[in-house]
Order: C-alpha cells, then structure tokens, then sequence
C-alpha cells in the first residue's frame, strides 16, 4: 500500500489491494471524485484525469505538479517551526482570510491537514476552514508521500470540476472510478463537507443518471459505497439492470469522545459495495 501525501476521511488506501481486483484495465483512469489520490498512488494507469471540486486539494496536487522540492523545502521548514495552537490558529485564520498566492496556498493547507484534528478537511458554509488543533507532538511531514506523488503525477491531469464536468470528459478506452460521499444513515449525520457545498440524495441520483450513460456506452464503470439500501437502490435495480455488486469489508478508524486526556481507537469492520457495469468489465485475474 502506497500511503498518500495527506490524511483524509473516507481514504481508500487500506482497501487499494481489493479495489484493484475490480478495476479493469484501461488507458485512462477517471476520477470524478479525487479526494485523497489513493486509487491513484496504488494503480498503474498510462493516464489519471482526477477531479475534485474542492480547489485547495487540487491547487496542493498542481503544486506539487509543478514544483516538488520547493513544495518539501517550504513546507518541511513550516512543520519544524509552527507546532502551537496559537500558531495553527494564526496560519488557519491567514489560509481562510488573506492567502492568495497558489504556492504558499498548498504549503499551508498540507500543513493544516497534518496538524488538525484527525485530518479531517472541514469547511463552514462560507467556506472557511473550520478544524480545531489536533495536540500532535510531532505531526509526520510525509516528504516521501510527496516525492512518489509527484513521480505518478507525471501521467495525470488535475482539474477542479464537479462530476458533471469530469464524466463529460471521459472517453473511449477510459475507465471511470467513483467514490461518491456517503448518504447520512437515518437519524445521524455523515461527513460530507470536504467543500463548502453539499452532496445529498438528489445529488447521487444525479450521478446515478450519469453513470448509467456512461456504462451504457461501454465505458466501464465502478462505484464505490456503503452497502445499506439507500445506496443500493439508486446505484442498482431498474436503474442498473447489469450491473454486479460485490461487498468488500473495509476497516473503519473511529475516534469517540474523550475520556480524560485520552483518546481511544476503536477499528471496526464495515461493509461497503463496489458496483460494477459488468457488460464490459472483465475482474483482474480472470480468465
């Protein structure tokens, strides 16, 4: 497993091995929903189209494109000297109010992401970014995360772009890779503000209608998701009267309440579906 160069909820780094059995081959692997390029670091594509719609993530990864050692030495030299709560404060209030230059943008949200509580990327409604401190010690500076990023990067193109924009640009030979939030279970929330949009029921729906042309045109596609019966029923049934579903067990970190000083970790193992337009899609190893 090829660890990546931030920390984000919902990786799919610890499922990549299982993932790949499931990805066919291609010339191109679409992503419509990039988050933290773990699908990217840990398959071996000829092209990457990834997109996202949050711009911080994908003005840190055209950085990174750009210019890898000045990104490490500027951010190695931010993570050496700014470790305080008063310091994260102080860079989080100039990333959310005054930093307009691109670079110094990527520096100090990577450096955000790594000091933050859990890494979590989390914006308000008027897009700020909004995690508390996270009391790290010595919070990891991930230099060889970001050298091998910047080694695959060489084949991929990053856009800011919802997926409507991202699957209008897929094309034969292509492969399409998506990883959608999950929909909140009844009665509870879900972590679905890695932007300062939303991305609810109507919003899969739409992704739903999309995908099936896609699938419809011969263009595999896989989709990835919890395996409760909201999901299924708008990636399955009538509206994918081909498509095949396997469940994958995928290792969920939780972190509850504090208890004193402390926090507890608790590792579960929770179901999520792959769905997969089977029409044209042969699974890795088969015959």
């Amino acid at each position: 497993m090829i660890k990546t160069v931030l920390k984000w909820a919902g990786s799919k780094a610890r499922l990549s091995a299982k993932l790949r059995e499931y990805l066919p081959e291609g010339d191109r692997l679409v992503e419509p929903f990039g988050g933290s390029c773990a699908v990217m670091m840990n398959t071996d594509y000829p092209e990457y189209l990834v997109a996202d719609v949050n711009l911080d993530l994908i003005n840190l990864y055209q950085v990174i494109q750009e210019d890898a050692q000045g990104f490490i030495d500027s951010a190695q030299a931010l993570f050496m000297t700014a470790n305080t709560p008063e310091q994260y404060l102080e860079f989080r209030q100039v990333f959310n109010h005054t930093c307009a230059d691109r670079f110094r943008r990527a520096v100090i949200f990577l450096y955000l992401n790594r000091h933050c509580f859990n890494g979590l990327c989390r914006y308000n409604r008027a897009g700020f970014f909004n995690v508390p401190y996270g009391k790290y010690k010595a919070p990891y500076f991930p230099e060889e995360e970001i050298r091998a990023f910047a080694e695959k990067a060489k084949r991929a193109t990053f856009i800011c772009a919802d997926f409507h924009e991202t699957l209008r640009l897929v094309r034969s030979g292509d492969v399409v890779y998506c990883d959608p939030p999950y929909l909140p279970e009844k009665g509870k929330d879900a972590f679905t503000n890695y932007h300062s949009g939303e991305f609810g029921k109507r919003e899969h729906l739409s992704l739903a209608v999309n995908v099936r042309r896609i699938g419809q045109s011969g263009i595999p596609v896989v989709i990835s998701n919890s395996i409760r019966a909201a999901e299924i029923n708008l990636y399955h049934g009538s509206m994918w009267p081909k498509l095949t579903r396997h469940a994958v067990l995928a290792p969920v970190a939780i972190a509850p309440k504090p208890q004193g000083k402390f926090w507890r970790q608790l590792r579960l193992r929770k179901p999520c579906f792959l769905g997969i337009r089977s029409e044209s899609v042969t699974r890795r190893g088969a015959e």
